[in-house]
């Protein structure tokens, strides 16, 4: 229903029904003019028509042509124009009438002195009065000229009105029916025309109402004729063009404005997230070093080596205390995007066996054996300093947490190709404790411990799994940890080639 309500209310509808209503109107009109106007016109010219008769008739009788030929005139005037004429003198004497019925010829008479004082005249002067008779008893109107001549005859020129009454209804048929056909074919061509009237400005509509919700997709289809339409869908598909761009910009320019926001948010954040974390983890060892040196001020021991033990202490938690910064402000800079990598393609076998020689001393402090299993080719591109790092991290924490198992203590490094995405798998496994599945999430946080056996003694921050996790994101691979049977394997993942 609402469809049919905009379709009667749309352009091309009123169109088409404005053209067919206009063609009524005229229809109807012509009708009204005809029936008016050509009845009046008929009288106006037979009035004309029998005054011309009588001034001839009038002129026959006072030249000198023969009754003869006169009665001969007279009939052939009537005959062609379908007159009755009746002569008389004025003692009632028939002159002439073109009806050989002499009773008839004088009914006509008789009616026109019937008739006489009761018809407005059409016309009159001193001579002639010329009116329109109707008798109802035999439905006939006359128009009735009635006047005397110069010689003294009494002249009656009767003419019948019925066809013109009866042609003015036949015309008025025709008339209605002629309208009813141009009504049709009008019809059929202002469909035709107001569709192709309104398809433009029904095409302008819906790309306004899309222009509207900015969607500026659709284009007018500009065609040949130079008219207004047309000039009206170039000018529209060029705001469309220039709003589109606008537009652009305006969200290009948002885009930044949010990032400038997000950025700001993110230093703000990364502000607090720091002050928060160092003033949480410098409050032991600054507490230590104001204690130790409280005792030295004060000299607490006389004894040097005590002073000795005062100072390296003091000396242990200033390096603690410099390595938590220092970690601490590149974790920030990993979490909010703020290091760039230097990435590029570096034999991973060979950063594994470094990061272990390094850790040789650890490895047997803790009689831990070490095994690789890694393709001595095997090649990755990715940032090897924080790959280092990664490395670091995962078998410093093996280390720590490596304990024997069925007479077994050992560390298994891993590196191959992950059949699954075709990237490079990187695992460390230690035999030991499983990790408690509520901790498996929590281990990635920044200073979480799980167990006391991550203390101080460790020398270690606890931000190592952090940053490992902070790496892992900037580069969008996977990591994550896995309890086995007789211990524990941490994984990431690395690219094989440039993505």
């Amino acid at each position: 229903m609402s469809k049919i309500k905009k379709n009667f209310r749309s352009v091309r509808f009123r169109l088409f029904f404005t053209m067919c209503f206009v063609i009524v109107i005229i229809v109807l009109f012509l009708v009204i003019i005809n029936s008016v106007v050509l009845e009046s016109f008929y009288l106006y010219s037979k009035t004309n028509t029998v005054k011309d008769l009588y001034t001839r008739i009038n002129n026959y009788y006072n030249s000198n042509i023969t009754d003869t030929n006169i009665e001969e005139e007279l009939k052939r005037i009537a005959y062609n124009n379908n007159f009755d004429i009746f002569i008389e003198t004025d003692s009632n004497t028939i002159i002439f009438s073109t009806d050989k019925d002499l009773y008839s010829a004088m009914n006509v008479l008789a009616q026109a002195n019937t008739f006489e004082d009761s018809k407005k005249p059409i016309y009159a002067n001193d001579k002639i009065i010329i009116r329109k008779i109707n008798d109802i008893r035999n439905n006939i109107s006359y128009i009735l000229l009635s006047g005397s001549l110069d010689n003294g005859y009494y002249l009656y020129i009767s003419i019948p009105a019925v066809p013109i009454e009866e042609s003015v209804q036949i015309s008025n048929q025709v008339l209605i029916i002629i309208g009813l056909i141009i009504l049709v074919i009008s019809a059929i061509f202002a469909s035709y025309v107001s569709k192709r009237f309104t398809s433009p400005i029904v095409q302008l509509n819906d790309i306004t109402d899309k222009m509207a919700k900015l969607d500026f997709s659709q284009k007018y289809k500009e065609v040949e004729t130079d008219d207004e339409i047309n000039e009206l869908g170039k000018n529209i598909n060029t705001m469309s063009d220039k709003l589109e761009r606008t537009i652009k910009q305006l969200r290009a320019n948002n885009s930044e404005l949010e990032k400038d926001i997000e950025e700001k948010s993110k230093i703000d954040e990364m502000r607090k997230q720091f002050i928060s974390d160092v003033s949480h983890e410098l409050k032991t060892p600054i507490a230590l070093i104001q204690g130790y040196a409280e005792g030295l001020v004060e000299n607490v021991n006389t004894d040097e080596e005590a002073k000795k033990f005062y100072a390296e202490v003091i000396l242990d938690e200033s390096n603690k205390m410099d390595r938590l910064v220092k970690q601490l402000l590149e974790l920030m800079k990993l979490e909010y995007g703020k290091r760039e990598f230097n990435n590029k393609y570096f034999n991973i076998s060979e950063l594994i066996n470094e990061v272990i020689r390094k850790s040789k001393v650890m490895l047997e402090e803790k009689n831990i054996k070490v095994r690789v299993n890694a393709d001595e080719n095997l090649q990755v591109y990715a940032d090897d300093f924080y790959i280092e790092q990664v490395v670091t991290n995962y078998l410093t924490n093996a280390i720590k947490h490596a304990s024997d198992v069925d007479g077994i203590k050992e560390i298994i490094v891993k590196a191959e190709k992950n059949k699954k995405n075709d990237k490079i798998r990187v695992s460390v496994f230690n035999t030991g404790n499983n990790i408690p599945e509520e901790h498996i999430n929590k281990i990635w946080g920044r200073f979480y411990k799980e167990d006391s056996s991550r203390n101080r003694a460790d020398g270690g921050t606890g931000i190592g799994l952090a940053l490992v996790k902070a790496i892992m994101l900037n580069y969008k691979n996977d990591y994550g940890v896995i309890n086995k049977d007789n211990g524990v394997e941490f994984y990431f993942e690395l690219d094989d080639k440039e993505t």
